[in-house]
């Protein structure tokens, strides 16, 4: 078995052992640093492939592992006899999934989504304290800090390790959804660093979305934010050209697009449409699928993606939506209305980088490229991400002073 194929069964197994230690020991934060013990003796072991129960196996090498903490800590010596006469079963009988229930506790609202984000990467993504630091461009004790704290705020919570109630899982949902947007997010477009891509964050993304959906079938905002993020990454072939430079969605080669994702993303925003109240991810969704209905960009419908930043600037009240509206409202009524509009939420974005991009395209199309050329090199001073700040970088020279 490849390597990669064992990460795969690795972090599709590692919520799952999770579950039966914090159910046999009740103590979901040791039980999983135990488990992530487990998971890199796994990584050890199965160079050769995985043995004949994997789930077993990971389950008594975690069991041991807890058992040893436990054993190890001066506090509890007079548990130790106790402890030392138990010993892990070969194999548990699961009868159940938990992984849903570990998504929801470790995107506990006490949590900030920094915090979230880190949790639910290690104990329900399985991957590695090294791994989510590289990916999120911080040291490695700096992110096993965010975790402990995140632990250590679940605990002090009260935070119990059990299925919710419905309204509980209600409540909470909305949390899980933003959690995931955000690896998301990050994956698709990183925000630092010299990749403009971190493929490994927005796929775990992708897959924990898919594991909510498949327990959580008739939420439609989980539907739509599993649409939104397949009709953005079917477009990943075309973002960037040979070297790595950034193409934008105008210039991508659209017949370089992923169509299966995007046949499936149509298909799950269109189960979504219809149900219950129209959420933030819906609308997202559907902006994404105008762009990716659109053989050229020319062919973009404007009027239909400026109606749909309408409505979510409406929910949401973000300025930035505002100023993706103001985009659309420049393609539909000219350069001039999108400025007006973009002056409109200036005072709530001051100095923001996205806000001198915006305003920088939109003065750039109506002639002034001497202005344009100053914020696209005001906003490349800001951009901490290499790749963004040598597409701002680029698109001022166009304008030599």
């Amino acid at each position: 078995m490849a390597g990669g194929r064992v990460e795969d069964l690795l972090r599709e197994l590692a919520p799952q052992v999770l579950a039966v230690l914090t159910r046999r020991y009740g103590d979901f934060a040791a039980a999983e640093d135990a488990v992530q013990e487990a998971l890199l003796a796994g990584h050890q072991h199965w160079a050769d492939g995985p043995p004949e129960h994997p789930f077993g196996w990971l389950v008594q090498t975690a069991s041991r592992r807890f058992l040893d903490q436990r054993r190890s800590e001066a506090s509890r010596r007079d548990r130790e006899q106790r402890f030392q006469r138990e010993q892990p079963p070969a194999y548990d009988v699961v009868d159940r999934d938990d992984s849903l229930a570990l998504l929801f506790l470790a995107c506990h609202p006490a949590l900030t989504p920094a915090s979230a984000i880190a949790l639910t990467l290690r104990a329900v993504g399985g991957l590695t304290t090294a791994e989510i630091a590289r990916a999120f461009l911080v040291p490695e004790p700096t992110m096993a800090q965010r975790i402990s704290r995140a632990k250590q705020t679940i605990r002090a919570a009260g935070a119990r390790f059990e299925p919710l109630t419905p309204a509980e899982q209600t409540e909470r949902l909305p949390v899980v959804l933003h959690v995931l947007y955000l690896v998301f997010n990050e994956g698709y477009a990183a925000t630092s660093g010299d990749d403009l891509n971190r493929v490994e964050l927005s796929a775990e993304a992708i897959r924990l979305t898919r594991m909510l959906h498949r327990s959580l079938s008739d939420e439609p905002e989980v539907k739509a934010l599993l649409s939104l993020m397949l009709l953005l990454d079917a477009r990943l072939p075309a973002r960037t050209d040979d070297a790595g430079n950034l193409v934008t969605l105008a210039e991508q080669d659209r017949g370089r697009w992923d169509r299966d994702l995007i046949a499936e993303g149509l298909r799950l925003l269109d189960e979504a449409m219809g149900t219950g109240r129209v959420g933030e991810y819906r609308i997202q969704a559907a902006i994404a699928a105008v762009h990716d209905g659109a053989d050229r960009a020319e062919d973009t419908d404007w009027p239909q993606i400026h109606a749909l930043y309408g409505l979510l600037e409406v929910l949401t009240d973000n300025p930035v939506v505002t100023l993706n509206r103001a985009v659309a409202l420049a393609m539909v009524d000219g350069p001039l209305a999108g400025l007006a509009l973009v002056d409109s939420v200036a005072d709530r974005l001051p100095d923001h980088p996205r806000l001198l991009v915006v305003r920088a395209h939109l003065l750039e199309q109506s002639g002034d490229g001497e202005a344009a050329r100053r914020l696209f090199r005001r906003a490349a001073d800001l951009a901490t991400s290499r790749p963004e700040r040598e597409r701002l970088l680029m698109l001022a020279a166009r304008h030599p002073s």
